[in-house]
């Protein structure tokens, strides 16, 4: 990515005091702030980390948007996986260059972003949605991002239950959805043994629920966690912690699935 920056791309403006700006660039084109506008010629044709100045002589300083970047400013319909769910999200569930990845529900996209460039071309991931609107955002916002929704990536409008008659296996399923603990028996058709589940829930009766419900539907090693984020305020004279952090967003629950068994286990026979 160290070339200029080029028409269509996506510009991140950062003002002195760090706030931050998502521009497309368009040659002829001109974007307008507090501080004044600036020319989009100004940044097109520059590289990364130049510094332009508005019409009222503020000065933002130019890069490339950041998937985190990204996130936060890009359109939305449901609400998004903030950018620290997404990152334990694909560590703790193991997501990793050639997995199959089902994701249930898309919602705007951010976690289908991070899920592509995760498994890259080698991967695929399948993506369902129920509301059509909200399918709609997350494919202009991969658009945006990438360029195009990769080829190894598939939006589906509708319910994911219908993967079940689907023939197709996963190797880790990743749920936003309000109730994910009616979506089990679809999952122990669809996923491979050792397939990793991660769901994401914003309440601890969520959670439990499905904690509840997945050693049923033949899942184990469970596991729920949440992030907490806190920035911190470094100068020569003073480091502490900033006055806000990023608190709760949502619960991640964690479970590995069983190889099915066609008969009692050597534990189930010693209890007899």
């Amino acid at each position: 990515m160290s070339r200029p920056f080029e028409p269509g791309e996506r510009a991140l403006l950062i003002d002195r005091r760090g706030r931050h700006y998502l521009v497309r660039l368009d040659p002829g084109s001109t974007w307008h702030s507090h501080g004044g506008a600036v020319p989009h010629d100004l940044i097109l044709g520059s590289p990364e980390g130049i510094t332009v100045h508005s019409t009222g002589g503020m000065a933002f300083r130019c890069f490339r948007p950041r998937m985190a970047d990204f996130v936060l400013k890009m359109p939305r319909g449901a609400q998004v996986v903030y950018p620290k769910d997404v990152g334990a999200i694909l560590v703790d569930a193991d997501v990793f260059p050639g997995a199959r990845v089902l994701e249930a529900g898309t919602g705007s996209g951010s976690l289908t972003l991070a899920l592509c460039r995760a498994v890259g071309p080698e991967g695929r991931v399948v993506s369902y949605e129920l509301r059509p609107d909200f399918r709609a955002t997350a494919a202009r916002n991969l658009e945006a991002f990438l360029g195009k929704v990769p080829a190894w990536c598939e939006l589906r409008e509708g319910d994911v239950r219908e993967v079940a008659g689907t023939g197709e296996r996963f190797d880790r399923v990743v749920l936003d959805l309000p109730e994910p603990w009616e979506i089990l028996s679809a999952l122990e058709v669809a996923l491979e043994p050792g397939a990793v589940l991660c769901a994401y829930l914003p309440t601890t009766l969520q959670v439990q629920e499905l904690v509840l419900a997945l050693p049923r539907h033949g899942f184990e090693h469970l596991e729920s966690l949440e992030v907490l984020r806190r920035s911190w305020y470094v100068t020569s004279r003073s480091v502490r912690p900033d006055h806000r952090m990023v608190g709760h967003t949502g619960f991640l629950t964690l479970a590995r699935r069983l190889a099915p068994q066609a008969g009692p286990t050597q534990a189930d026979a010693g209890n007899v």
